[in-house]
């Protein structure tokens, strides 16, 4: 361990932001608690915590948006001053830039557009439409952004969208940029081109602060990290020369529960059987078997065809030939309601997206598979509909004041749980889970690896889709990598390694 002394960290730069002896509280909530941190030019300084450790408060304490009780802020040795609205202006004004995780972008306008929102150039009233493009290509050439500052946002890959958003803090001078889960909808090669964009803004002297779950994202791009816990600044660690396991057990305040030993408890019954699956132009044929009480884990890069490998198994899209088998009996041509009633529960890759209807209670969120369990007469019932909720909250360990708390409240974390729990509420008994862990920090992702193990356990069946390799040996008796259209290799436990699961998945790429 090292204490934190980033102007050491990074050739002896000067220190551009720096935060020292901050509290803030809120009612009932010590949300920063006596923080000092400073973060050097040209540093990549990771920012890592579990959901409620800190980070956002100090990352809103660094751009203006909120005013510590106590201690100062300051960008390059200028403090921040001003108070209420006009501070964020002054933080913005010294340098300060952040990238959000949910994106900002408008789909209808045009790059150039997009970086200059709001902003736009003008002379006599009149937007510069040359100026603004030529400056918009200046910027995304920076990151290696080559696409026409004319094209529309909708038109733009995930990838594409997120550096677009690092483009856009790159206009004017910035001295330091926080980006805040940049990679957390991203699958790992769209990542890649993600952090090959920060490595370049670092090597202009910008400072970095990056925000993300991701340690093997963070092992190859950041220079340091700071971990906070219940609003303490615990350590700054040499990326280098930290192991992970020491790395987690600061997030946590205990030691890393590594996940233990696996149980392999899947029977020999063959719940699911998929023969010759093709579906163009993603998959040419994949034939697998699934066992009862089996996790069985699919890898692959993006665009590897997982996703439409589950989709297609569930009836969300016709494929072209092959064959489903269910309980040794053909279902010839998938259809989700059908697939719902034998017993299939799918959760989406985009859980914001298509996993949940934000301004709707848990329990609306939680029982939508069946709302016929909790109504009475064709009635729902709120008594029912609430106990069934506590069921679910109980089950999967949901953190919520209420059962009806809109769920677009709730934490990353506790909103997936509320996902699978839901196919639990239904009595599901195949969970195929397209990367159930995205975006959530490390400690819900360890209590949904839990959560899996247990259903497992229960007798049901799951197909365990994720982009991080790491994470595979964690939760699955077995991992499958889905390569150029077909099933190539398989991985059983204990004999799960992650970089032969990422050397399958990479061959012949």
């Amino acid at each position: 361990m090292i204490s934190a002394n980033p102007s050491n960290a990074v050739g002896g730069q000067r220190i551009i932001a720096s935060v020292q002896g901050a509290t803030r509280r809120y009612p009932g909530v010590l949300a920063l608690d006596n923080a000092t941190f400073e973060v050097a030019a040209g540093e990549v300084r990771a920012l890592l915590g579990k959901n409620g450790a800190g980070k956002s408060t100090l990352i809103r304490m660094l751009t203006g948006a909120e005013i510590p009780d106590s201690g100062t802020v300051a960008i390059d040795g200028a403090p921040l001053t001003h108070a209420g609205s006009s501070r964020a202006q002054e933080a913005f004004e010294k340098g300060v830039r952040v990238v959000y995780q949910e994106l900002s972008l408008v789909p209808g306008m045009s790059l150039a557009e997009n970086l200059f929102l709001g902003r736009w150039p003008r002379k006599g009233g009149i937007i510069q439409y040359s100026q603004m493009e030529a400056e918009a290509a200046e910027a995304m050439g920076r990151l290696g952004l080559d696409l026409p500052p004319s094209r529309l946002v909708a038109g733009l890959s995930p990838a594409e969208r997120q550096l677009l958003e690092i483009a856009r803090v790159l206009v004017g001078k910035p001295k330091i940029v926080i980006l805040d889960e940049p990679t957390s909808s991203l699958a790992a090669a769209e990542a890649e081109k993600v952090m090959s964009a920060v490595t370049r803004i670092a090597s202009e002297g910008i400072a970095v602060i990056y925000v993300s779950h991701r340690m093997n994202e963070i092992r190859q791009i950041a220079h340091s990290a700071t971990v906070m816990r219940d609003g303490r600044i615990i350590d700054t660690v040499d990326v280098k020369g930290a192991q992970t396991r020491e790395i987690v057990r600061l997030m946590l305040g205990s030691e890393a529960s590594q996940a233990a030993a696996l149980q392999t408890r899947s029977r020999d019954k063959i719940v699911l059987d998929v023969r010759d699956l093709g579906l163009a132009p993603k998959l040419s044929s994949v034939s697998f078997q699934l066992k009862e009480g089996e996790v069985l884990g699919i890898a692959g890069l993006l665009g590897s065809g997982r996703t439409e490998l589950l989709q297609a198994i569930m009836g969300v899209r016709p494929f072209d030939h092959g064959h489903v088998v269910i309980d040794g009996a053909e279902v010839k041509t998938p259809r989700y309601k059908q697939m719902v009633a034998r017993g299939f529960g799918y959760t989406p890759e985009s859980r914001k997206e298509e996993g949940i209807v934000p301004l709707l209670g848990v329990d609306e969120n939680a029982l939508a598979t069946n709302f016929s369990a909790v109504s009475r007469n064709g009635i729902l019932s709120s008594r029912l509909m609430a106990e069934a909720t506590r069921r679910v909250i109980e089950r999967l360990h949901v953190k919520t004041a209420r059962t009806d708390t809109p769920i677009g409240t709730l934490s990353g974390g506790n909103q997936q749980k509320v996902v699978i729990g839901r196919w639990v509420h239904a009595g599901s008994r195949v969970l195929l889970l397209d990367e159930p862990t995205r975006g959530v920090d490390v400690e819900a992702k360890a209590q949904i690896y839990a959560i899996i193990r247990e259903l497992a356990a229960d007798g049901r069946s799951i197909i365990f889709v994720s982009s991080e390799i790491e994470e595979l040996p964690l939760v699955c008796d077995r991992v499958l990598v889905l390569r150029d259209g077909t099933l190539q290799e398989e991985f059983t436990f204990p004999n799960i390694d992650q970089d032969a699961v990422m050397a399958a998945c990479i061959t012949g790429h």
